[in-house]
């Protein structure tokens, strides 16, 4: 049985949320129509001064601009974290002692000891703490994770995702490894997610990554553009075996994602590129794989944790899963800095 995948996901979720959004790049820009789509009033602060720019095409559905950090979780009911990685600890940490439910962008922090810092003081005092990994949210990826838990194909034994796109050139701090954890924390973390998600807790990470520069011409006037690939394999508790790439390529490289998921009793396949090319998500500039969707992923996830906040049931990521997430990554990371093979065991935190 080879099965491509399809599906929906994601509950109805509450209206009249205030949120209170920190960024205003690209991922502030995909959160933000979601937002407004579930009616929430929404008010913007960034420290980049483009808070101002984000929030003027949508005047006229009420989302204004604070002056600083204290007037935003001053006036919200939620705090949606949309700003570069570096920051996710603090501001999540400043929510959350205000007593702010907190949606943070992935990878929730930098290292396994900051997020589960995170973790542990939003349960602590009982704030609710959701790591946006909006790819659980994708319909193909949905659908995968809903056969694999109803047994369709069996024990998940052999996984392979792959992942690839343009460089992302528009913001200098995804170049920094001490900033953005390179493209294995920052862009591979979304297959390592999942990959957990289908196989189970992952015990060994070896991985790779290369950086380059793509030239389209001569000369030493020409540095041409950042690359950079990168491969893990992560061996699974369970003894599943999960394969990944990533690549952050040339410019106008189509956005493609992949993954084909095998069992005893079958096999999932996706292939973003089969149907449609890439297409943006939520009118925002941030690539996603499939052309037309239903609705945007950022929408149905945020819909979730929306319904969460009023009292509904648990969304389908935990903070754990967060914190789970950004231990394979800097494993993965640390694995590619000394060329060996990094193990996993104890406690997230």
């Amino acid at each position: 049985m080879t099965e491509p995948v399809s599906g929906t996901a994601g509950p109805t979720g509450p209206r009249g949320l205030v949120v209170g959004l920190l960024g205003a790049g690209a991922m502030a820009r995909a959160h933000l129509p979601a937002w407004l789509a579930l009616d929430a009033r929404v008010t913007v602060l960034s420290a980049s001064g483009r808070a101002a720019e984000l929030a003027r095409p949508y005047q006229d559905r009420g989302v204004t601009v604070a002056r600083d950090l204290g007037e935003l979780l001053g006036g919200c009911d939620i705090v949606d974290i949309c700003t570069p990685t570096p920051s996710h600890r603090e501001l999540a940490l400043a929510a959350i002692a205000a007593g702010r439910p907190v949606v943070c962008e992935k990878p929730l922090a930098l290292t396994t000891e900051d997020a589960a810092l995170v973790a542990r003081t939003a349960e602590a005092a009982g704030v609710p703490l959701f790591p946006a990994h909006v790819v659980r949210y994708f319909p193909a990826y949905a659908a995968a994770a809903g056969a694999v838990a109803a047994g369709r194909i069996g024990t998940p034994s052999a996984l392979r995702f792959t992942r690839a796109g343009a460089y992302p050139v528009w913001a200098p701090w995804f170049a920094d490894p001490a900033l953005s954890g390179g493209i294995l924390v920052d862009q591979m973390i979304h297959d390592m997610d999942f990959a957990r998600l289908l196989a189970g807790e992952v015990v060994r990470v070896h991985a790779r990554v290369r950086v380059g520069r793509f030239t389209d011409g001569d000369g030493p006037d020409r540095p041409g553009h950042p690359t950079a690939s990168g491969t893990a394999l992560l061996t699974h508790a369970s003894g599943a075996v999960s394969r990944l790439l990533g690549v952050w390529g040339r410019p106008g490289l189509p956005f493609r994602t992949t993954f084909r998921v095998s069992g005893p009793d079958g096999v999932l396949e996706h292939d973003s590129m089969a149907g449609a090319a890439g297409a943006s998500a939520g009118g925002s500039d941030v690539e996603a794989p499939g052309g037309a969707l239903p609705e945007s992923p950022y929408l149905t996830q945020l819909r979730e944790f929306a319904a969460a906040v009023a009292g509904g049931p648990p969304p389908g990521v935990s903070a754990w899963d967060g914190v789970a997430a950004v231990r394979i990554a800097t494993a993965a990371a640390e694995s590619a800095r000394t060329g060996k093979p990094v193990e996993l065991s104890g406690p997230l935190g």
